[in-house]
């Protein structure tokens, strides 16, 4: 078994894409410029990658630094996220043996809670002292809080001394981040000593997902020089403007004119590879997640008749946060279907450090292939281990038991890269262009 990328199964069998068979065949160089990559970046310590397969296309469409979704991957990957757990730490370069998680404050969601005990089982096993300190408004005393499953977590309030934080009788020298900062930087963490990740600079109240898809870009496209490649086929093209008010209908000829550009943009390249399909772009709040802030849009006139209702729909994000900034990205059609139903699915891949831990499938009956997924009806998909390649019938294409899931190892990693890099501040070396799908 290949431990950067597991053996796992998908929802797709038949021959490869040209994509997917592009990568597989060019293995070895994909595996030995990612190596050379680690040797110079510390990449986060957890993410999770929204991937859409369109057959001509695979790209990813959002990259989240706190994942809450640990509940939902096969429990046959723990010895997998344990030793990545390991791995990531040892990689920091620091004694560490006391770990405090930062968790969301939403404790009435069990599902968030069922993701929380998930993480905290998988650091513990990995031999850490682990705990769980918070800032939840009336948090005076450790207060225990059960998850879906009747899993017992225990929410401790954090404390602070000079410029280090922590629990009643407990020290951690490294804080996990599992909440997104949406609502803004705590005071309390700010200017600690104790190493923090994902950094507060990386929370929903400063991070900027066109800021991280210009640096996904500069990263595709360096990665495709490498492998002969048209970055195009990975990478989803975007624009973003200035300033906008949905309510007021401020910025609206802005928004209108740069979803007809990426419009055009899209169309010629269709046209250069053949494509079918009609194409469409998201439109997203700039900033937060949860799905929250966005809508699929194929013609600019749609933006000039948006009702009261849809306007209102994108105008705030979670916690009530304003949408003042969108990304145009280019829409991805997903290709993947779910179950007997057929149903539209999106497989997401989840990484601890550079090592890519599982995954699942966002399943959604009620939505399209040129649909958001991320919505309310959505359920969840665990993939499993793929042992049909040991003993493969003498009948079948070669293709048809080769590692599919090693693709999406692939694009998550460069997702990966791309968010490592735009944790360290600096500019991406350059800005938008380039992607597309099928209903």
């Amino acid at each position: 078994m290949n431990q950067t990328v597991p053996h796992l199964t998908t929802a797709l069998i038949g021959p490869m894409h040209q994509v997917e068979s592009h990568l597989q065949s060019h293995m070895t160089e994909i595996e030995s410029w990612f190596r050379s990559q680690w040797m110079h970046i510390r990449e986060p310590f957890y993410t999770s990658v929204d991937i859409r397969h369109a057959g001509y296309k695979i790209a990813p469409v959002d990259t989240n630094l706190f994942p809450a979704g640990f509940n939902n991957l096969n429990p046959a990957f723990q010895p997998l996220c344990i030793q990545a757990v390991q791995l990531a730490i040892e990689r920091m370069g620091k004694q560490i043996d006391r770990i405090l998680i930062f968790p969301e404050n939403h404790t009435r969601n069990l599902y968030y809670l069922e993701n929380l005990a998930s993480l905290f089982e998988i650091i513990e096993k990995a031999g850490f002292e682990v705990r769980i300190g918070s800032t939840l408004p009336g948090l005076d005393a450790p207060r225990i809080f059960t998850s879906a499953s009747g899993r017992e977590l225990m929410y401790e309030p954090l404390q602070r001394e000079g410029n280090k934080i922590m629990l009643d009788g407990f020290m951690p020298e490294l804080i996990i981040l599992n909440n997104d900062l949406s609502s803004g930087r705590p005071e309390l963490l700010e200017g600690i000593e104790q190493y923090l990740t994902p950094p507060l600079s990386m929370g929903w109240s400063n991070r900027l997902k066109s800021i991280h898809f210009a640096h996904y870009k500069a990263v595709s496209e360096e990665f495709s020089r490498h492998i002969d490649l048209d970055s195009w086929l990975i990478d989803p093209m975007f624009r973003n403007c200035g300033e906008i008010d949905f309510m007021k209908r401020e910025g609206e000829s802005c928004l209108r004119k740069n979803v007809e550009a990426l419009l055009d943009g899209i169309r010629r390249k269709y046209d250069e590879y053949g494509v079918k399909c009609e194409p469409f772009v998201m439109v997203k709040a700039d900033s937060g997640t949860y799905g929250m802030g966005i809508m699929t849009v194929k013609s600019p006139d749609e933006i000039s008749d948006l009702n009261r209702k849809q306007r209102t729909r994108m105008a705030t994000v979670k916690e009530g946060q304003k949408v003042s900034k969108v990304l145009i990205q280019e829409g991805v059609y997903t290709h993947e279907k779910w179950g007997d139903e057929n149903t539209v699915a999106e497989p997401v891949v989840y990484l601890i450090g550079h090592s890519v831990v599982g995954g699942f499938y966002r399943v959604h009956g009620e939505r399209t292939a040129s649909e958001n997924l991320n919505a309310p009806g959505m359920r969840f998909e665990p993939l499993a281990f793929d042992d049909c390649c040991i003993s493969p019938e003498k009948d079948q294409s070669p293709d048809t038991h080769a590692n599919r899931f090693y693709t999406y190892g692939v694009i998550a990693r460069l997702a990966m890269l791309a968010a490592a890099r735009e944790m360290t501040g600096a500019s991406p070396s350059t800005v938008a262009s380039g992607s597309s799908g099928c209903d």
